[in-house]
């Protein structure tokens, strides 16, 4: 194995679980949360010789995997406005049917995900950048100086966007919830 194979083996073994994490964070479903990692790191192999070390790796990765993360968010609303034509034009679509949870309280299960979906809505629903400066610090837990790193902007920024992302999913969440 050559020392690029091995330094990227251990970048995965390292980084992996958290680019999962992250992803999953956007996308809310654990498959394409994967598929969206190996996609990071297929990003990453591709790339590493043009690492410049202006980040640090860590960074880097989480930087790729949360661009990945917005662009597939892209992808699927692009497929939900068009699968929203077809509709209109008498196409059936498919990706309609959604299988239900399992649980064991019906009803418990219907509520949680009401309200996983409702939050997910109101997330979907603040620009990518205020998005991606929430789940970052809210999520994963970073400091606002390593989501300044990632999202390659300043700390006074990621402030704004971390305090109107709040503002913003709470002016949302209460206007759903006092409506119904």
């Amino acid at each position: 194995m050559t020392s690029k194979d091995e330094l990227f083996k251990s970048l995965v073994a390292e980084h992996q679980e958290m680019v999962i994490n992250t992803c999953y964070r956007f996308v809310f479903n654990r498959e394409d949360a994967e598929d969206l990692a190996q996609d990071v790191f297929v990003e990453v192999f591709r790339s590493l010789e043009r690492f410049r070390e202006e980040a640090k790796l860590s960074t880097w990765i989480y930087r790729i995997a949360v661009t990945k993360s917005l662009d597939h968010l892209r992808h699927l609303k692009r497929q939900k406005r068009f699968s929203s034509l077809k509709r209109m034009i008498g196409v059936e679509d498919p990706s309609a049917e959604i299988a239900a949870p399992h649980s064991e309280n019906p009803a418990e299960a219907y509520a949680g995900n009401e309200r996983a979906i409702v939050l997910q809505n109101a997330l979907n629903s603040l620009p990518d950048n205020q998005k991606s400066a929430f789940l970052l610090s809210k999520q994963d837990g970073f400091s606002n100086q390593e989501i300044a790193d990632i999202l390659n902007t300043s700390v006074s920024a990621v402030e704004s966007l971390v305090h109107r992302a709040k503002k913003n999913l709470h002016d949302k969440l209460y206007a759903f919830y006092t409506e119904h």
